[in-house]
């Protein structure tokens, strides 16, 4: 909710009152958390941290099916640290994810444990470690962002131990927001991939990967390659992919996806000329690339989730995924033209 804006004569700035919306104070308290130690750890002491185990999260199961992660405060965790491992410094690695919306602006953290037993931690947290690709598309769709750059930070804390100049160790702040050697400030980052949802005017192109699940289908994906503005990179993955040639295309959205290892998405349509729809697809980078139309798309976005012993029933990424919305808003365009 944005609050109203007072605004007094400037020559008195005695008298001058501004209020920002509740987004912005939330803002600008994680950005103090991040950049203050002792205020990030009196967070922490009051917030809620989530466990990972060599990057898998740690989560239960909901009554409708699908998976939360597991939510422990600093007392309890602090408490099944105590009777698991005598080292008392592992929660000095756990890093601030964001603040809560629904719980005043409690911060949240996120903790790798993989120095633990599994089994062990599993028992005193009443919850399963699970790998991020299954638990990825079992999460609700409030949760699987929060969870993924959990990870998403764990990993690249992994990977950042050491300076790639210097080779000597890395050194982080608090909140876990950036790790330094000598005057090198490193930052947590993420590649650019577009994403893009080809059309004809009447049908839609989706692929799969040899990696994906049975009976999987989703929109071309690719990196962005050094030096490539968004239309470039777009326009080289489609013609790469299956031979065609983009004519126009328009933006959707953007979305951090955790695979393969945290990835930047960039979700646009594109347009091919309706006389020029042949396919030549690179076997090497695909299994499989076709065009389908509304109803096979229809019937699709019905099925929520694999079902086991059917592969050859085709689904899509969860709603979550940009891929997932990129369909839909296809599925819906179509709806509005015909009608």
């Amino acid at each position: 909710m944005i609050r109203c804006v007072s605004l007094l004569s400037t020559r008195h700035p005695s008298l001058f009152c501004c209020h920002i919306s509740d987004f912005a104070s939330r803002m600008r308290l994680l950005n103090r958390l991040k950049e203050d130690d002792e205020a990030c750890v009196s967070a922490l002491q009051s917030g809620s941290i989530f466990l990972f185990h060599l990057l898998r999260p740690l989560v239960c199961p909901t009554e409708g099916g699908g998976l939360t992660p597991v939510r422990l405060s600093w007392t309890s965790l602090t408490s099944v640290l105590q009777r698991l491992s005598s080292d008392r410094s592992l929660l000095n690695e756990s890093v601030l994810i964001g603040l809560s919306e629904q719980n005043q602006n409690q911060a949240q953290f996120c903790l790798d444990v993989g120095v633990l037993d599994p089994v062990a931690v599993e028992a005193e947290c009443d919850g399963t470690f699970v790998d991020m690709r299954k638990a990825f598309f079992l999460l609700t769709g409030s949760a699987a962002p929060f969870v993924a750059k959990g990870q998403a930070l764990l990993r690249w804390h992994q990977e950042t131990k050491f300076c790639s100049s210097s080779g000597r160790p890395t050194q982080r702040n608090r909140a876990g927001s950036l790790r330094v050697c000598g005057s090198i400030t490193y930052y947590p980052k993420m590649s650019p991939v577009v994403i893009v949802l080809v059309s004809d005017g009447k049908r839609c192109l989706l692929s799969r990967q040899m990696s994906f699940p049975p009976g999987l289908y989703s929109a071309l994906a690719g990196f962005c390659d050094m030096g490539e503005s968004l239309e470039e990179s777009l326009r080289r993955e489609v013609a790469e992919e299956v031979g065609l040639e983009v004519c126009r295309f328009s933006f959707s959205g953007s979305q951090h996806w955790p695979f393969p290892q945290s990835s930047f998405m960039i979700g646009c349509h594109a347009h091919v000329n309706p006389a020029h729809t042949e396919l030549s697809v690179d076997w090497s980078e695909l299994e499989d690339a076709r065009w389908f139309s509304l109803e096979e798309i229809d019937h699709a976005l019905q099925v929520q989730h694999p079902i086991r012993g059917e592969p050859q029933v085709m689904w899509f990424p969860p709603k979550h995924a940009i891929a997932h919305r990129l369909i839909r808003e296809w599925v819906e365009l179509q709806r509005a033209q015909s009608s």
